[in-house]
């Protein structure tokens, strides 16, 4: 059994996702330059970064740092929360929620 984070405890939020070639450079266009502004707005997302995969797996990955479970319910997130657009062309979407085993080092 995995321990969920509790409701206020912040966490790491990753999500790693395929798009078709054709469509990958709008699709980067628009998460940078829309996605990440637009989801940083919202309350409880406190950071945000992209990056792409030198292994096997989904070729892009987005990692945000988020305060709490409560981010993913606000009125803020409802309305950007998604691909947008590109929600019919991404490919296999994974999600991975992290949460820290010990405070700073």
């Amino acid at each position: 059994m995995r321990d969920e984070p509790m409701p206020d405890d912040a966490f790491i939020h990753i999500v790693r996702v395929d798009i078709d070639p054709e469509h990958e450079a709008a699709f980067n266009a628009w998460y940078e330059q829309r996605h990440f502004p637009d989801l940083l707005a919202c309350p409880g997302w406190l950071s945000a970064k992209r990056f792409v995969s030198v292994g096997d797996g989904p070729k892009y990955a987005a990692m945000y740092e988020v305060a709490g479970r409560w981010a993913f319910e606000t009125p803020e997130f409802l309305k950007v929360k998604g691909f947008g657009q590109f929600e019919s062309l991404v490919k296999n979407f994974m999600r991975i929620q992290l949460k820290p085993m010990s405070g700073p080092v």
